[in-house]
């Protein structure tokens, strides 16, 4: 068994084929075959906002819900606009770099933010 698929939710090596579909034992989803995988990966490419959009560098952002800022009192509130974001790659899921005004430079996550 040379050509093993992983798991495209959890990544799992140990998934089999059970005729038509493919199966992972540790997180129970099933798939059919290498298209449905290919489609999987051609749509995670790029960060994508809270509502699904393909974010850019540049582009201008709200906040959805009020988020704490870590090692202060101080808050972002939700419906506050960034401008001129920029993406990175960040292991933590932080991977928008901005300055917000009144705070100054952080990092948000995108799953927090909509495309203004």
């Amino acid at each position: 068994m040379t050509d093993t698929m992983k798991c495209p939710t959890c990544n799992s090596e140990h998934a089999y084929q059970d005729r038509d579909l493919w199966v992972c034992p540790e997180c129970g989803h099933e798939w059919s075959g290498a298209a449905d995988a290919a489609a999987d990966t051609a749509q995670d490419t790029g960060v994508r906002d809270a509502n699904g959009n393909a974010l850019a560098d540049g582009d201008s952002v709200i906040v959805i819900k009020d988020l704490k800022i870590k090692g202060s009192s101080s808050v972002v509130k939700g419906g506050t606009k960034v401008r001129n974001i920029r993406l990175q790659d960040a292991s933590d899921g932080h991977n928008i770099a901005c300055k917000i005004d009144g705070i100054g430079a952080m990092n948000l996550k995108s799953e927090f933010v909509k495309k203004a």
